[in-house]
């Protein structure tokens, strides 16, 4: 049996993912913590710290887009890497897999969209949110 996943372990600080790079798989932590940044004009910004059972990575997988962010270990990490082929088998066999992959995501962008409203309050100025095609 061909099989689309497998464990990786990662030491305190070691690069998971780099911002741009192409990436053809996501993560989902089996153990240990990563901390998810983005570059900007001002240097790192923190985006996030993600634990035992989140994922990511799903972005560059789902979009076939360059990495959108850099992912390095907290601490020892194990994680769970699956690539595409792999994602959709998972789904066929664990449909529940893909409610709970699309209840975080909702929750991140809820997320994001409180955050966008918190900014915009504080500086005055109304962002342009892009239109989705």
């Amino acid at each position: 049996m061909v099989t689309f996943h497998d464990e990786r372990t990662y030491e305190d600080g070691e690069v998971i993912v780099s911002e741009g790079e192409a990436g053809a798989e996501m993560f989902i932590i089996q153990s240990g913590r990563v901390a998810v940044s983005k570059r900007t004009a001002d240097g790192d910004l923190h985006l996030a710290t993600l634990e035992r059972g989140d994922f990511f990575g799903e972005m560059s997988l789902l979009e076939s887009q360059p990495r959108n962010a850099t992912v390095r270990a907290v601490g020892p990490t194990k994680l769970l890497a699956i690539r595409s082929g792999e994602l959709l088998m998972k789904i066929r066999r664990d449909p529940t897999f893909a409610f709970e992959l699309l209840q975080r995501m909702s929750g991140r962008i809820r997320l994001l969209d409180e955050e966008i409203a918190r900014l915009s309050s504080l500086s005055g100025s109304r962002p342009q949110i892009k239109t989705l095609p």
